[in-house]
């Protein structure tokens, strides 16, 4: 009885009903997951696929729709050396076919300035509605709330001097992208 078509299995209504709420949660915390990778390897397309059509974002120095935005994001973050995009904790509460979530992040940004390269940090958290449409949970608005901005001095001298250690790359070049690349092993 490997299969669980093979097993006569029966569970509660409350279990199952904890089973789809735990779901729905893995499923848009992934998007926020999604979104943090489509930021730091510059993929519009991946970006897109977080959101639905009618989404619209509100960070400030950007409002308007999901569209307008991909293109804003990937403009402000193509001349950086390098991003990185972290998650921290979430509160996500689903109410049917409708969720809001809280989502705290950590983005470090490596900038180039007059002077010498520049990190410049951000801490904030993502305030966001989800709809689940056609059987798929994607955002249809987030506000990105900031907290805390940092610029120092970029002071990676060890990665600098370090040329054996593997590097990160934006798009394509990237090892996530290159699965083929992985040893099987």
């Amino acid at each position: 009885m490997n299969n669980i078509e093979d097993a006569d299995v029966k569970i509660s209504r409350a279990v199952y009903e904890q089973l789809v709420l735990t779901a729905a949660k893995q499923e848009i915390f992934e998007l926020s997951a999604t979104y943090m990778r489509a930021l730091d390897r510059l993929d519009a397309e991946l970006m897109k696929s977080v959101y639905h059509p009618d989404a619209t974002f509100e960070i400030g120095i950007y409002s308007g729709d999901g569209d307008g935005f991909t293109a804003f994001a990937m403009e402000a973050l193509g001349p950086h050396e390098r991003n990185h995009h972290m998650l921290g904790q979430a509160n996500i509460d689903v109410e049917g076919d409708v969720a809001f979530g809280e989502i705290y992040f950590q983005a470090f940004h490596r900038v180039h300035e007059e002077g010498g390269d520049q990190d410049f940090v951000v801490l904030g958290r993502y305030v966001d509605r989800y709809e689940k449409r056609g059987g798929a949970w994607k955002m249809t608005h987030r506000t990105e709330l900031f907290d805390f901005s940092q610029e120092l001095p970029a002071s990676d001298h060890w990665l600098s001097s370090s040329p054996e250690v593997p590097r990160g790359f934006r798009g394509s070049n990237d090892l996530s992208s290159q699965r083929n690349q992985i040893p099987l092993n």
